[in-house]
């Protein structure tokens, strides 16, 4: 059984969080084109999206990783939680996250930041994101060296929807 692990919900630029590792979510090719993994390669370098496209293509529901070039995060992980065509698969979406959760435990990863996956496309809603990526983070994310999680967006709408789906079995969620 996985330990409890602490999810926390931050507004602010991913690409600005001190953590292990950055999560952003990726198209098969993984290219760093739309929100937060753009935002990502700007802070970071354009050396990280190289990497990624090295390793791609990807499949949806498949992850990479790469370093984090200038962030103050060593790692980037590129989740292909949506493919190109855009359509919503709440089973690729599941399969992203477990696939990211799976490069704790060899990166001995203890936090990380999580923006909202297929968000970016327009796939999914936050809310239906994180309504899927929370039980799995709750069930899972404790089982390695991980403590606590960070969901990162720069979108207000989006923090409201985050804290809901993560208050529930925590209320003592919060902003900073």
């Amino acid at each position: 059984m996985a330990a409890p692990i602490e999810i926390d919900v931050w507004q602010g630029e991913i690409a600005e969080l001190e953590v292990d590792a950055l999560v952003v979510g990726a198209n098969e090719s993984l290219f760093m084109t739309a929100g937060p993994a753009a935002s990502v390669k700007r802070a970071g370098g354009e050396e990280i999206e190289r990497a990624a496209v090295d390793q791609g293509p990807v499949a949806p529901g498949g992850a990479v990783v790469t370093g984090g070039g200038r962030l103050a995060a060593p790692y980037v992980v590129h989740a292909v939680a949506v493919g190109h065509d855009r359509v919503a698969d709440p089973a690729s979406l599941a399969a992203a996250t477990r696939a990211v959760l799976a490069f704790a435990e060899p990166l001995q990863l203890r936090r990380i930041a999580i923006a909202p996956l297929g968000v970016e496309t327009g796939a999914f809603t936050a809310a239906e994101s994180a309504g899927i990526i929370v039980p799995i983070l709750r069930e899972e994310g404790g089982a390695g060296p991980l403590e606590s999680i960070v969901l990162a967006t720069a979108s207000a709408q989006e923090v409201r929807s985050l804290l809901d789906a993560v208050r529930p079995a925590d209320t003592g969620a919060s902003v900073p």
